[in-house]
């Protein structure tokens, strides 16, 4: 199975059909008058198909266990074609395409099933999946493609070449995948002073993404929040909300984390955990989908949001 743990949940939808065909129109009215032998083909068909989209992953084995939160059959008549549609839904890490097409699959084959001891002609035609939506396919935003960067690592250890920086490394990786390449990266000790003077340099530079990791926790020399926050013209604390919610289903120590986000002018600022791994999950919860911001900047046609 892949591993999805660093995916988070979102709305996904999907819509399957599976299309039977009968030999004859005697078929089709003995479905109508609900004259089969074997019972009412729609509604025993649907309580399979719903029976099999909850037990989809019994029987395909990469298929991710997940709560099924709504499942919607339809029924078609098109001459000799009976159109089988199936709508479901969940919240959760990875899509329901499977799950749809394997309902509508089960649906069909308990259809063919009841049909066959009146129609010896009977046939499955197809089974496709017509519509899916949700995960990040749906959030592929645009905005410039020449976006800059800087990563300033705020940790005395670092600073002072007693430790390697693996947090900001992993920042940096986060945002190459995400297509920015301009990345500029700084490693200084973690004092307030220093931390103010770059981030006035790099906003005079009008740099479009800022980002400090490190300093957001609960030791003496954690200044970082309280040192970015009032340079800031506008808090988004829903960013760091965002981080933190996700962090807390990975560990219980993600509380501690006192990292702040906002814009200054045209620049996104953001202070990330100085672990390697707060930083990764960070950037996981809040990446592509925060560089929707810059779409926003753009459209206000101004310096400020």
């Amino acid at each position: 199975m892949q591993d999805i743990t660093h995916k988070s949940s979102t709305l996904r939808v999907a819509t399957a059909q599976a299309v039977v065909r009968v030999g004859g129109s005697n078929t089709i009215d003995l479905i109508i008058k609900k004259e089969i032998p074997k019972g009412d083909v729609f509604e025993m068909s649907k309580a399979a198909g719903l029976l099999a989209v909850k037990k989809t992953s019994d029987v395909i084995p990469d298929c991710h266990p997940m709560p099924i939160e709504s499942a919607k059959f339809s029924f078609d008549i098109s001459g000799l074609d009976i159109k089988i549609i199936l709508e479901v839904k969940t919240i959760y890490k990875t899509g329901v395409e499977v799950e749809a097409m394997h309902g509508a699959s089960v649906a069909a084959l308990t259809m063919y099933d009841m049909l066959k001891p009146v129609d010896k002609e009977i046939e499955i035609c197809s089974i496709k999946l017509i519509e899916k939506r949700g995960g990040k396919s749906d959030f592929i935003d645009k905005y410039k493609t020449d976006l800059t960067a800087t990563v300033i690592v705020c940790s005395d250890s670092v600073s002072a070449g007693k430790k390697t920086d693996k947090a900001g490394k992993a920042i940096i990786k986060k945002l190459e995948n995400c297509g920015i390449k301009n990345i500029s990266y700084e490693v200084i000790a973690d004092d307030s002073n220093m931390i103010a003077d770059k981030f006035i340099a790099y906003i005079n530079a009008k740099v479009d993404l800022l980002i400090f990791c490190g300093g957001t926790g609960l030791s003496a020399r954690d200044n970082t929040p309280e040192t970015i926050k009032p340079l800031l013209d506008r808090e988004i604390s829903s960013i760091m909300e965002t981080a933190r919610s996700y962090g807390q289903q990975r560990t219980p120590y993600a509380m501690l984390s006192r990292g702040v986000a906002g814009m200054k002018n045209r620049t996104l600022v953001l202070t990330l955990p100085g672990s390697t791994r707060g930083a990764e999950e960070t950037m996981d919860a809040l990446f592509p989908h925060v560089l929707h911001i810059f779409r926003v900047v753009e459209n206000k046609g101004h310096d400020k949001l």
